[in-house]
């Protein structure tokens, strides 16, 4: 049973696979790889999440930037040997088929579906808001039940009828309140039903899938020209903003130390996703040998250059504490009375969301099209459109995967778990390179440099630890003795002053207010409805400070699995690098990608869990039975 499970694919069956299939068009060279690349990194990261990061971190988010993109880097080494190895358009999936075998390439394709379908939901979503508000701005005002989720408005129906029956006028609720209110009321019934629905965001996905549907090359096209514009902007923001930069906003430059800026590793990585997607299209390269690892480089380098300038550029335009907002770059123009800049900057986080959702959709069907090859899905999925030479069915579903749930939906909460899933391919790529070079010889016209750990890595492990321990040691007491910080509350809020009471209220009344009036509408009753971390973040938002003790609490070591996880893969690996002599590379791939994992909160790994269960589910139900490895032997 386990040697079904864990057959393998060799390099030459991949490739004479390929070969009996029907050809994909091969248009992309290494500037739209570069583009395609850009096109998936530059989008809701640069125009949203950034801002989170830089609220979290203040100005030393930029290390966050910079640890990032080599953890990326070290990734996209590995990714590149396999592209070059294996130029076929299954990405991580294909890799994981030959270095680790089925079930793991299976849970690898399954994961790879939340980066690519489950992250577009979001990233249409954030569309549909910055292109809902970039009309108004203009004049051209949208129906509140055209640009809203059902559940959203339903709830906000909920929430101010309550508010309302308690004697509360309309006007003294938040306005996300009243938008939903007045989107649920005023939307037209089919029935008792309510029909509220974000169409723009159905739009936009329509239209992209269409682009995708119909060839790489038109999709090549658009892409260029969306990278064009937004590099544009990115570069005027840069440009203008540094004339507006206040120095004294740097100081001090890690408000919240290291672990503030770490706090934003989910964000900052989520402005990264999307390199990989480059893989997807390798059967649609001139010379994909040569030209796939150029392009995931020259992506992540200037990404990431850009991504240093525009953090520098918010941080020091405007306090990092006004920063948590949906649409930082937009804000601190406005803040500085530049409102033609700011409108520019909304034009552009249009066609930097849409070129997301153009290399995401592009990606999906290509891997669900490798993994019908091999008989883990129907075969239906693998079949190319006459015509246009693309997966055509595969396309039309992953369309309807993300056009359906973000009509109705509201989720974009989805961050950390599109970054999980990512992740996770990310650590099984570096392994499956440390796998095949210690296990076979393949022939590949790119390798990832060779760089024996044998004694790097243990020097480095030790060195970290020792300042670590020499520069915040109390951070790895606290780690080691489950701690908890307990708040008083009641001591805290009687310590407010009239402006700290006005600014937390105001602050919370707009961007908390369902959560406001179903607390009671009171700043007593709202702060002590807030878990710590939100109470935490709500203080420091404004640096107040609160009242704290530390007490022993056993239920904080769950929440520690993954750096667990973290310390003892490194530990292993270490032992590892000393007796085979492994490359370094792709070991610091696996270790870097693995921490960052670790950062993110034990909940969305349990979710991570629960997902991966559901396709072990689909798997062994379908693809056990229908592989082509298990009927062919």
């Amino acid at each position: 049973m386990l040697n079904q499970l864990f057959r393998r694919k060799s390099v030459n069956a991949v490739l004479s696979e390929q070969d009996s299939e029907h050809k994909l068009n091969k248009v992309l060279n290494v500037r739209d790889l570069t583009a395609l690349g850009i096109a998936a990194i530059i989008g809701a990261g640069i125009f949203s999440t950034i801002g989170t990061a830089s609220f979290e971190g203040g100005p030393g988010v930029i290390f966050l930037f910079l640890f990032t993109a080599i953890a990326c880097g070290f990734a996209a080494f590995c990714y590149a040997e396999f592209a070059s190895m294996v130029p076929v358009s299954g990405s991580a999936y294909t890799y994981s088929y030959i270095a680790f075998g089925e079930l793991i390439a299976w849970i690898i394709g399954w994961a790879l579906i939340m980066e690519y379908s489950v992250g577009n939901i979001t990233v249409a979503i954030s569309w549909s808001d910055y292109f809902c508000g970039l009309l108004s701005n203009c004049g051209i005002a949208i129906p509140q039940w055209m640009q809203m989720d059902w559940f959203t408005a339903h709830k906000g129906f909920v929430e101010v009828s309550s508010a309302l029956t308690s004697g509360q006028k309309l006007e003294s609720l938040s306005t996300n309140l009243q938008n939903a209110y007045q989107a649920y009321t005023t939307a037209p019934k089919i029935g008792s039903f309510h029909f509220v629905a974000d169409l723009p965001a159905l739009l936009i996905i329509i239209i992209v899938t269409y682009l995708v549907y119909v060839g790489i090359k038109e999709s090549k096209n658009a892409s260029n020209l969306m990278v064009f514009v937004k590099l544009a902007v990115v570069v005027i923001v840069i440009l203008v903003g540094m004339f507006y930069v206040n120095t004294d906003n740097w100081s001090p430059f890690m408000p919240n130390g290291i672990g503030g800026v770490l706090k934003g590793v989910s964000a900052v990585f989520f402005a990264y996703i999307g390199f990989d997607a480059i893989s997807t299209t390798a059967e649609e390269c001139k010379n994909p040998q040569r030209d796939l690892p150029r392009g995931m480089m020259y992506s992540i380098i200037i990404c990431t250059i850009l991504y240093v300038l525009i953090a520098l550029v918010l941080t020091g335009m405007v306090n990092y504490k006004e920063l948590n907002v949906g649409d930082p770059l937009a804000h601190v123009f406005t803040q500085v009375g530049l409102a033609k800049i700011s409108g520019l900057v909304g034009v552009s986080a249009i066609f930097a969301m849409a070129s997301v959702l153009l290399v995401f959709q592009l990606g999906q069907p290509r891997i669900w099209m490798s993994m019908s090859r091999d008989g883990l899905l129907p075969g239906i999925f693998k079949k190319l459109h006459p015509k246009y030479k693309t997966p055509a069915f595969a396309t039309i579903v992953t369309g309807f995967v993300v056009a359906v749930p973000a009509l109705f939906l509201n989720l974009t909460t989805v961050t950390d778990l599109c970054s999980i899933g990512t992740l996770f391919a990310f650590v099984l790529v570096c392994g499956g390179v440390l796998m095949l070079r210690n296990r076979e010889h393949t022939k590949s016209s790119y390798k990832t440099p060779y760089i024996n750990s044998r004694f790097i890595l243990p020097i480095l492990v030790m060195l970290s630890a020792y300042l670590l321990w020499k520069n915040n040691s109390s951070f790895v007491n606290d780690f080691l003795k489950n701690e908890k910080e307990v708040i008083n509350v009641d001591q805290s809020l009687q310590n407010l002053d009239s402006t700290q009471i006005e600014f937390i209220s105001n602050y919370s009344m707009y961007y908390d207010g369902k959560a406001w009036v179903k607390a009671g509408a009171t700043l007593e009753s709202y702060i002590k409805s807030l878990s710590p971390e939100d109470f935490k973040k709500t203080f420091i938002k404004y640096a107040i400070p609160y009242k704290s003790e530390m007490v022993s609490d056993k239920s904080l070591i769950y929440s520690k699995i993954p750096m667990w996880i973290w310390i003892i893969t490194l530990l292993v690996l270490t032992i590892l690098a000393i007796i085979y002599n492994l490359s370094l590379i792709p070991i610091l791939g696996v270790i870097s990608c693995l921490y960052m994992m670790a950062q993110i909160p034990l909940q969305n790994w349990i979710g991570f869990g629960v997902w991966l269960l559901v396709g072990l589910v689909i798997y062994f139900m379908y693809g056990f039975r229908n592989s082509k490895l298990r009927i062919n032997n």
